[in-house]
């Protein structure tokens, strides 16, 4: 499987037979119609946030194990953050992480207008609501940084070895962008978010903890992540490679 090198097949969007592939420069996407994409970046933004929402404020124990309730289903943002990637180039997956972004700085606006205005007389569920949505400013926008940041370099990582692997070996680029990405976001939210709360030796901890635990996640999660970019890589008739892209973070044009 190798990388496309002439100007022609970089240009102009290849006519492309049911279920075969073409192997294109993400250049060439302009005008091309994609059947899945905006499908996967819903379901991209949709795990983020329920995942932050509905899972980080419950602690659960199964088998003497105590853990986040989110775990359970945050993973499943590193597969379909590799799927935007791998199958649709670095261009898009960072249109996706920005409108992630941005889903993000709302959900913690929102939180915070809707905690912070008065109960009605008679509706005694603020103590409880502010349990689950009342979150600590600090500790909400060093995730959103550190998901940005994190993200991005996973998804920049993960282009950059497609290229030097001419598209084989899948499962390195997925758990190689995953230990630089997660490591990425780990280094910047635990001192963040608990720097001068925690001791030095429960960030570190912790950190190295969590950031183990989530690559291993993608691990045990190759097969899955198979299935998926094949799936979609069949259907759309695209293997996008970048080797034109600019890879600045700082815009959303694809």
């Amino acid at each position: 499987m190798a990388a496309p090198s002439d100007a022609a097949s970089a240009a102009t969007p290849p006519s492309i037979a049911p279920h075969s592939i073409a192997h294109v420069d993400a250049s060439a996407l302009a005008g091309h119609r994609l059947q899945y994409y905006d499908f996967v970046m819903a379901a991209f933004v949709a795990v983020l946030l329920l995942s932050n929402v509905i899972g980080a404020a419950k602690l659960a124990s199964l088998w003497g194990f105590t853990f986040g309730a989110g775990i359970l289903f945050f993973p499943l943002g590193y597969v379909l953050g590799d799927v935007l990637t791998e199958v649709y180039g670095y261009a898009r997956a960072r249109r996706c992480i920005w409108a992630g972004f941005a889903a993000m700085l709302f959900m913690a606006l929102m939180s915070w207008v809707v905690v912070s205005l008065p109960p009605a007389e008679g509706w005694d569920g603020q103590a409880a609501y502010e349990s689950v949505f009342g979150q600590v400013p600090r500790i909400v926008f060093a995730s959103i940084f550190a998901f940005w940041a994190g993200e991005l370099t996973n998804s920049f990582v993960l282009a950059k070895m497609k290229l030097l692997t001419k598209g084989k070996h899948l499962w390195t680029r997925t758990i190689g962008s995953t230990i630089v990405g997660q490591g990425v976001d780990s280094l910047l939210f635990y001192p963040l978010a608990f720097y001068g709360l925690w001791s030095t030796d429960q960030v570190l901890t912790v950190m190295v903890t969590n950031w183990a635990l989530k690559v291993g996640w993608e691990a045990v999660l190759t097969p899955v992540t198979y299935l998926a970019v094949n799936f979609f890589k069949r259907r759309e008739g695209l293997d996008v490679y970048d080797e034109q892209t600019d890879f600045t973070p700082f815009k959303a044009q694809v």
